[in-house]
């Protein structure tokens, strides 16, 4: 069987089988069965929960490049009617990371059939994207640590850009975020007596207000957005009045000391407004997402890859909203997150129809080799 083939096979049934973050056990069983195929000459699982490392060592000694791919699905239900569809309802790989980690399993196989002449390639399928964990979870894992590295490299395909086109960018590439879950508890009363309660209501309303309007005050270096996604003030019970309240957000910004900043304004705001009404207050976090930044060296890389395959370069000049937690490994090394075109016509990123394009497997795969021989050589 020709390895495009093989590709496609495999990301379709991993397309089938989606498993979401923190469960991934039999997708990661898969791309190890497929992987090893190519001989590595070491295979590490259970990297940070379900993540899986192999690693190839040239014949001399080198830089190590860090290749990366998502393992995990989203909860999100799978529409149309495709051969491969999912077969867990509510479950899908809507967002391609099916294709991803197939295309890092090809990768894994072309570079197990020619070795870099110099240094080591490190293939990383990493667990828990979607929840903004897997990453920290991978490098605080002592397993990883003989793979740290000096370049490191994802892509994401990208729907609306042109098949098979390099979308790249220095700096800041995605946005970082946080979500922010901020309780107000005072307490309950007799609805005809809310005076002898103390009702989080009107510091809820506001606060609402100030964290929706938090973006538009001065103090940030660039964009930031503060989106409200969930509120809720007691139970339906029209006999009582409520003791209690959660306000939820998504702080969002392309640099992390804004997201800070919007975060510790919504905290402030939280505090005051308790305080003012005689309410208790508590803050937690959850999807936390850093910047994803690009190292220019790491990046001009990626751009003279494309340049080879004959791929267009799209030049962005603003980052993406969206958020990616590959930022976490610009702390090691080098990094570059890049994207590739998959189809102006293609549905978008998290839509119930979506389905990764097979042709882009090997335009990735082919990416990744010249990134390595650019950098590593071939034996």
């Amino acid at each position: 069987m020709h390895l495009f083939e093989e590709l496609q096979e495999l990301r379709r049934t991993i397309h089938s089988d989606p498993e979401v973050a923190h469960t991934e056990e039999r997708t990661a069983a898969r791309i190890v069965e497929f992987i090893e195929r190519a001989r590595p000459d070491r295979v590490v699982t259970g990297i940070g929960g379900h993540g899986v490392v192999a690693e190839f060592v040239g014949e001399a000694a080198g830089p190590t490049l860090l290749f990366r791919a998502e393992l995990d699905a989203l909860p999100i239900k799978e529409r149309g009617d495709i051969p491969h569809k999912s077969k867990t309802d509510g479950v899908a790989h809507v967002c391609g990371h099916d294709g991803h980690m197939t295309t890092l399993a090809g990768l894994a196989r072309r570079v197990g059939e020619r070795r870099p002449k110099r240094g080591r390639v490190v293939c990383l399928f990493q667990p828990a994207e979607e929840v903004g964990e897997g990453a920290a979870l991978v490098v605080a894992d002592p397993k990883f640590e003989p793979f740290r590295f000096d370049y490191g490299f994802a892509l994401h395909n990208l729907p609306g850009y042109p098949f098979g086109e390099v979308v790249v960018k220095d700096g800041p590439f995605a946005a970082a975020s946080k979500g922010l879950i901020v309780e107000l508890t005072g307490e309950t009363s007799h609805a005809s007596e809310p005076e002898k309660g103390v009702s989080p209501a009107l510091a809820m309303a506001e606060l609402v207000a100030a964290i929706a309007k938090s973006p538009s005050e001065p103090g940030y270096r660039d964009f930031a957005l503060a989106t409200v996604i969930h509120a809720r003030l007691g139970e339906v019970a029209f006999g009582t009045s409520p003791g209690e309240a959660t306000v939820m957000a998504t702080l969002r910004a392309y640099l992390d000391e804004d997201v800070a900043t919007l975060n510790d304004r919504a905290i402030e705001a939280a505090t005051r407004l308790a305080e003012r009404d005689g309410l208790r207050t508590a803050t937690r976090h959850t999807e936390e997402f850093p910047a994803t930044v690009n190292a220019p060296e790491a990046a001009d890389l990626v751009r003279r890859a494309a340049r080879e395959t004959n791929r267009g370069i799209v030049e962005v000049e603003t980052p993406f909203r969206w958020s990616e937690d590959f930022g976490v490994f610009g702390a090691i090394g080098a990094t570059a997150f890049f994207g590739v075109g998959s189809g102006e016509r293609q549905p978008a990123l998290h839509n119930g129809t979506f389905d990764y394009p097979d042709d882009l497997l090997p335009v990735g795969v082919e990416l990744f080799v010249n990134i390595i021989k650019d950098t590593l050589g071939e034996a």
